[in-house]
């Protein structure tokens, strides 16, 4: 069975404009609050279609389309920081989507080219999540897979794997339209193939193993949780406006719990999570605040693992976001600050030139201190891994607090800003792929949702809706193993970018000088 090189077709530059503009629509849809994964691959099939075989020039502008459209509608939440900043960030993103089509419409000239393609996908997000000011990994593809039979190769190649057989299903379902449409020698044979192909894709991931139980080797097997969800008075831009009150309505749900614990209502907690952002007043600073945390950690029995924003140790001109672990006997102990502060969020890059001609700028008059270490921490029985809000997005800040010993992961996040615009589901989401990446249980402590826990297998267990407050006590696994992710750690991605690269450089070698007319080959 020979390899089909179908008849070229001339496309108009509308239907190709059509085909990128629909594709960027339904990769949006495909992340939550829609969260309808099949459509990712779809997406990409699209945008494989609309780029094959077109001039580099033009593939890039559909990229582009794709681009702008998907994160237009994916990051709306971002409108309401301001306008002209979701407008930047999309634009942003777009760029690199159009670095996509610009390579794949070169790729596509060559055989094989459904593996180049998907291996494009990969380095297009090894690029953005890192360029520039550390990068802006949400939106991945991989993030639209965290409940599919694709998720579990996160275990064996981490976010990237996943992106790359997502986007791989994509290339080779837009392979067999193409074979469809060129009407090729033995086309109905290698539609059957290919078509063959993508059942087995999609299916193979459920042979790999997803662990569910806990491991004693390093300390005790599981371990007792709760997660308090206080609420805030308010959302929107000025959500962290009233410190106390939001300190108030934690200390109250903490409370609450400790009572019911008393009742014998909830069993009790050997530890508790409170989200980013629930004491932002310095606890090291405010005394009356250190005697709060340590009367309500006393009240429950258990220490309690705080969000706060403190003075950065060190240089008291800037703040830092941290967890810190509070003892009901000792007070403050374990610390650990955020590595990855968001830029403009957290701090202001080159703010003497940046921040006159942006006036709300002006809230963030100090610049956090980036943390230097990963964020392991003893909080009574468990070892844990911790990650501050956005950081469960950046593949290494994960990694390297289950490398260095974290046998239960927590997602401290702060998400009034963005409450009712599918940002929390968005972060839910990765964090689900974050559990079966490293094999280990999540939970998620948001201050007004969604706070989750979930278990190492990526199912959730449960959880506290948007809105809403209270208290989840649960019983998690911890584990020590790590995954083929784990030992790995960016090798597969890298590989994968490399080829891509290696791709692409050949295609311009071979391929330079013979544009494709107007509307050839689709």
């Amino acid at each position: 069975m020979s390899y089909v090189r179908p008849t070229p077709m001339s496309v108009p530059a509308w239907a190709r404009a059509v085909l990128a503009l629909s594709s960027g629509v339904l990769l949006a849809l495909a992340f939550p609050p829609v969260g309808a994964s099949v459509l990712a691959p779809v997406a990409v099939a699209g945008l494989a279609l609309a780029t094959y075989r077109a001039r580099a020039g033009w593939g890039a502008v559909l990229g582009e389309m794709q681009g702008l459209m998907c994160f237009g509608i994916m990051l709306r939440w971002l409108s309401v920081v301001g306008t002209d900043a979701w407008i930047l960030l999309v634009a942003l993103c777009a760029g690199w989507m159009a670095l996509l089509g610009w390579a794949s419409a070169l790729v596509t000239r060559m055989r094989w080219w459904p593996l180049w393609v998907a291996c494009l996908w990969v380095a297009q997000e090894a690029l953005r999540d890192r360029i520039p000011l550390g990068g802006f990994p949400w939106g991945r593809l991989a993030f639209t897979q965290t409940a599919t039979t694709l998720t579990p190769w996160a275990a064996i190649g981490g976010a990237a794997l996943v992106t790359f057989v997502t986007a791989l299903a994509g290339c080779v379902l837009a392979y067999a339209v193409v074979v469809v449409v060129g009407r090729g020698t033995d086309w109905r044979r290698w539609v059957a193939v290919t078509l063959g192909g993508l059942v087995m894709l999609g299916l193979a991931g459920i042979c790999i193993p997803r662990p569910v139980d806990g491991q004693s080797s390093q300390g005790p097997a599981q371990a007792t949780a709760a997660v308090i969800q206080g609420g805030v008075p308010n959302i929107g831009i000025s959500v962290s406006d009233d410190r106390r009150e939001v300190l108030t309505r934690h200390l109250g749900q903490t409370d609450a719990l400790a009572e019911e614990v008393r009742a014998g209502v909830a069993p009790q907690p050997d530890f508790v999570v409170w989200p980013e952002n629930a004491v932002d007043i310095d606890p090291y600073v405010d005394p009356d605040v250190a005697t709060s945390l340590t009367t309500v950690a006393r009240a429950v029995r258990a220490p309690i693992l705080v969000g706060a924003i403190i003075e950065a140790p060190g240089d008291p001109s800037r703040i830092a976001n941290v967890g810190i672990v509070w003892s009901p006997d000792s007070g403050p102990a374990d610390l650990y600050i955020k590595r990855h502060p968001v830029p403009f969020g957290e701090f202001v890059p080159l703010r003497p030139l940046i921040a006159p001609l942006v006036g709300r700028l002006d809230r963030l008059s100090r610049d956090m201190a980036a943390g230097q270490q990963a964020g392991v921490l003893q909080v009574g029985p468990a070892r844990v891994g911790d990650v501050i809000c956005f950081e469960i997005a950046y593949d290494d800040i994960v990694r390297d607090a289950v490398v260095a010993g974290g046998r239960v992961l927590v997602v401290q996040t702060n998400n009034a800003t963005f409450a009712g615009l599918g940002q929390p589901e968005q972060q839910v989401a990765m964090s689900r792929l974050r559990a079966i990446e490293h094999g280990r249980a999540i939970l998620v402590a948001a201050t007004t949702g969604i706070s989750a826990v979930i278990s190492p297998d990526g199912s959730v267990i449960s959880e506290i809706a948007e809105a809403d407050v209270g208290s989840l006590v649960e019983v998690i696994q911890l584990r020590d193993s790590l995954t083929v992710a784990d030992r790995l750690g960016a090798i597969p991605e890298w590989a994968l970018a490399g080829v891509a690269v290696l791709a692409v450089g050949f295609a311009l070698t071979r391929h330079r000088g013979s544009g494709t007319r107007r509307g050839e080959a689709i």
